[in-house]
């Protein structure tokens, strides 16, 4: 092969204990290239309507994208997909680090794994060659001691780790992943799927390089040797270089759109907390992924008077920072990195948990849970020890942590009253720690995206304002010219947005991380072309790369439809987005629901869909090669 692909999908039977490999060629991997296309293609084929998110009949994909492992900075991501266990929905999340690259290597561009092992196994992927080991000792560890033994056992010190820690075990629906302990495929539960499934972890070694798959080698390292040079010279990503994402928290509180009880503030009066001077104290050093020049990823490790953090896991990132510290009104940095700690090591999402522990910090507040739901745990807003007792009993399923584990949406039909509007979710998966109401383009990404309350599904509405901005003038270079107001919701923004979210989808296809390309950092549109051509050899342009990635969003929402998903009840933000924000300089701004609703209905006629469900119409799905999707689900 030679157009940037392995060309090989390897299969696993868990339920026969079973390993095969299949090859598809190069018009196959032109029209799902890698990443969320790849991924949503099989699960799409090969998961039956209406399974069961934690039985036999779910799948999970695991996809490198197309230039996965290349050597370009920030070329480091892969996909794990299958039907959420939280949202009964399209279940992604991906992750950087060093899996995805070494998968690639080792001759594999996904993984499909399938049914459910009888007993607890792991799997081993070496060059190619796939075996499933006996894991029965490795259940109940911590991941440490599971990546050493794996390492030990197969007798490669350098073998990458992707596992998953208690919460996997026990099926908590917003388990993570984890690779090498410090990359994260956090979102929608796919951890649980892996759990589900009795395997307790994949490792890979492989002995290739990337450029042997690239059609042209020589030009792919001139190229990233190039862009490795510029990444000090765009104010982006030297900021996240210098800071990583701990640096966005006292800009957002000083734009009052920093998370605060729950969403119902966008500033905190206790920021200096945990912002970013606090952060630096406790911050022990910064990581990277592979072949990455950004360097964004922060570590810490400290031995303060009351808890004590090892640099053995990553971060916290901004979303831990936030959402321990101002969403749960904890103003303690060391707390917070405690709290990010215990989540990573028992395999629990950061997002998820902490916007659940802030909708019960909130019910407690109104009396709607006591003494008789919490169990001795005072889940009070600023209480930041039972917080970090909640942790542990979430993972484990105990007391408290049997309510809190079923996350928010679930929680709040069983409370009910008004706490309904407090749920700050959208389909069952919790709100990233980024106020929409300040930035309106994020509401239609929270609403519209076919995984939930996903961040990084468009651009944020601020690169926008000003034309003569960094960002603004790289956005061009993708199509998009005319400025607007972070609170506009009119056509402009429903143009840029469903530009932004092609892109985005893009970039999940071939790989790349949101924090390498425009308008977010250094590489430019061009450069990112010039990257897939040399990769593939295919005659290119950004118009192609925005069809690759708008085909992996109709495949999404072609899932979803399949599994009943609509427009109504489905695309629609917390009733408290509709409702004025309370303090900080966006005091009484909301989200205009009749405004709201025609902007998601000017996006769905962009897309091709029908603006009353939401269901992509025949003519769009054919228009992008994949009318077959229609067939499997009964669009007429």
């Amino acid at each position: 092969m030679s157009f940037g692909s392995n060309g090989t999908i390897l299969r696993v039977d868990l339920t026969r204990g079973t390993t095969s490999v299949e090859t598809f060629d190069e018009e196959f991997y032109r029209r799902y290239p890698g990443g969320k296309a790849l991924a949503a293609y099989h699960l799409l084929r090969e998961m039956p309507a209406g399974a069961d998110p934690l039985g036999p009949d779910n799948v999970l994909v695991l996809a490198t994208g197309l230039l996965t492992g290349a050597p370009v900075s920030t070329a480091t991501r892969f996909n794990a997909i299958a039907r959420s266990p939280l949202t009964g929905a399209f279940g992604e999340s991906e992750a950087g680090g060093y899996w995805g690259p070494e998968l690639k290597m080792a001759g594999i561009d996904a993984i499909v794994l399938t049914g459910r092992s009888p007993e607890p196994v792991w799997l081993w992927v070496k060059d190619g060659v796939a075996e499933l080991r006996d894991a029965g000792a490795f259940w109940g560890q911590h991941p440490p001691v599971v990546q050493a033994a794996i390492r030990e056992e197969v007798g490669e010190k350098n073998a990458r780790v992707l596992q998953i820690g208690r919460a996997g075990e026990n099926l908590v629906p917003y388990a993570m992943l984890m690779n090498d302990l410090r990359h994260y495929n956090g979102r929608t539960g796919m951890g649980a799927v892996m759990g589900s499934k009795n395997l307790r972890a994949i490792a890979v070694k492989g002995s290739r390089r990337y450029l042997e798959l690239a059609h042209d080698p020589e030009a792919l390292q001139a190229l990233g040797k190039r862009l490795s040079g510029q990444v000090t010279e765009h104010p982006q990503s030297w900021d996240l270089r210098t800071k990583g994402t701990p640096g966005l928290t006292d800009g957002l509180n000083a734009a009052g759109i920093l998370p605060t009880r729950n969403f119902r503030e966008g500033s905190f009066e206790h920021v200096e907390g945990i912002g970013f001077a606090a952060f630096e104290a406790i911050r022990s050093a910064t990581r990277t992924c592979y072949a990455c020049a950004v360097r964004c990823k922060p570590e810490t490790a400290f031995e303060g008077q009351r808890y004590r953090v090892t640099d053995t896991y990553d971060g916290p990132e901004y979303e831990a920072i936030a959402g321990f510290g101002s969403n749960c009104a904890i103003f303690d940095i060391e707390l917070v990195a405690r709290a990010n700690e215990l989540c990573n090591e028992l395999g629990l999402d950061v997002i998820s948990t902490a916007g659940t522990v802030a909708f019960v910090m909130e019910c407690v507040e109104h009396g709607l849970m006591g003494d008789d739901e919490l169990q001795g745990t005072d889940l009070r807003f600023g209480n930041g020890e039972a917080l970090l007792e909640a942790i542990p009993l979430i993972a484990e399923r105990r007391g408290v942590g049997a309510l809190l584990a079923l996350g928010s949406r679930r929680l709040a039909e069983q409370v009910g009253g008004e706490s309904l509007d407090w749920a700050m979710q959208v389909k069952g998966l919790e709100l990233a720690m980024h106020e929409p109401r300040g930035k309106v383009g994020v509401a239609l990404g929270y609403a519209t995206n076919e995984a939930g309350a996903d961040h990084l599904v468009a651009f944020h509405d601020p690169i926008f304002v000003n034309p003569e901005s960094v960002p603004f003038k790289g956005a061009m270079g993708i199509g998009i010219t005319e400025p607007t107001g972070a609170l506009d919701l009119g056509p402009k923004k429903v143009e840029i947005w469903y530009t932004g979210e092609r892109w985005n989808s893009a970039e999940k296809v071939t790989g790349f991380c949101f924090f390498g390309v425009v308008p977010r950092s250094f590489i430019q549109a061009d450069d990112m072309v010039a990257a897939v051509r040399a990769a593939t050899g295919w005659d290119v342009g950004v118009a192609d790369l925005l069809e690759v990635g708008e085909r992996a969003v109709n495949l999404a929402r072609m899932f979803n439809v399949r599994e009943g998903l609509r427009r109504s009840p489905d695309d629609r933000l917390p009733a408290r987005l509709h409702t004025p924000l309370e303090g900080g300089p966006l005091t009484g701004t909301s989200i205009d629901r009749a405004a709201f609703e025609e902007a998601i209905t000017g996006l769905y006629r962009r897309k091709g869909w029908d603006p009353a469900t939401g269901i992509p119409t025949r003519e769009k799905l054919a228009s992008l090669g994949i009318e077959w999707t229609a067939d499997l689900v009964g669009v007429v």
